[in-house]
């Protein structure tokens, strides 16, 4: 296939998938190099795919062969002789490729979390926005006392989870329930679908989301990370015409920008925030914050 290089990891071009029947959307095929990932956005080939706009380079393999993911596999090892030490059955392929089930909501909320807690103050966190999130110190019992608990809500505002975050250098840095999928859900987008705009800030930590929100942006979600799943692709498209990127300035925060950039750019308007170099969203200040995003502009 022919595809054109339009950054330093990613290849752009017409989509070769069988799949592929539009004839507007021929530009639509893109290539992440540094995370062996690819996507088409045509609307045909997503339909024809069951709604999954890309993959791995099994995947690939599968639809280009037609074939199941084992077979793909298989082909892979043939043409590129790779050695197979250890063939995986059958089953443990489907299993690893099924789609992972939605977070449960929780049936309790924790009680005794300081919202004024020192720490949070440390953070540039205020008590009214610390208040809002319900975000704190946790003095309870369990595997989250004495951290910062974070509640997390998913699209529907059901509290799915509590984040716990060290306050003294304690590992691991977070801590999150067993059989927590951070890949379902984006940090405060319940709040920021009630705001009803069709821009969303997109950051990787909560504390990059609680400091955006601080300076008077309320439509911020966060991915939890640098990594970006199907699921919270599905979410953005759904809810929004344009997102703005603001990752941290470092090389996983710019290489997942990119990344994230070229999955969605065939369905919602990008644009890029380029922050200095080992700079995250959470260590500025809101002038700061507001010169890189412009005037703040709440919706309610």
């Amino acid at each position: 296939m022919r595809l054109r290089r339009i950054g330093p990891h990613t290849l752009y071009g017409r989509c070769p998938l069988p799949t592929h029947t539009s004839r507007q959307s021929r530009q639509s095929f893109s290539v992440n190099l540094s995370l062996n990932v690819w996507s088409c956005h045509s609307a045909s080939c997503v339909a024809a795919r069951g709604g999954h706009i890309g993959g791995h380079v099994i995947d690939l393999v599968a639809f280009m062969e037609r074939c199941g993911l084992r077979e793909a596999g298989l082909r892979l090892r043939d043409w590129f002789s790779v050695s197979a030490s250890y063939p995986a059955p059958e089953r443990a392929l489907t299993l690893a490729y099924s789609a992972p089930q939605p977070n449960r909501p929780l049936g309790f909320a924790l009680q005794g979390i300081d919202t004024r807690h020192p720490y949070l103050a440390k953070r540039g966190i205020s008590p009214a926005t610390a208040r809002l999130f319900g975000v704190g110190v946790y003095d309870g019992n369990g595997f989250l006392t004495g951290r910062c608990v974070i509640p997390i809500r998913d699209e529907k505002g059901q509290l799915v989870a509590y984040a716990g975050r060290a306050v003294s250098g304690e590992e691991p840095k977070y801590l999150f329930p067993v059989g927590f999928r951070k890949s379902q859900v984006l940090f405060n987008l319940d709040r920021t679908t009630a705001t009803g705009s069709r821009n969303v800030i997109v950051v990787e930590g909560f504390f990059d989301a609680l400091k955006v929100h601080q300076a008077g942006h309320w439509a911020v979600v966060a991915l939890m990370g640098s990594s970006f799943s199907q699921r919270q692709s599905e979410l953005l498209l759904s809810h929004f015409a344009s997102a703005t990127l603001m990752l941290d300035g470092d090389d996983p925060g710019r290489r997942a920008t990119e990344f994230i950039a070229q999955l969605l750019i065939a369905k919602l308007t990008i644009h890029k925030v380029d922050l200095p170099n080992h700079i995250q969203p959470d260590q500025l200040s809101p002038p700061e914050i507001n010169l890189l995003l412009g005037p703040s502009t709440p919706t309610f």
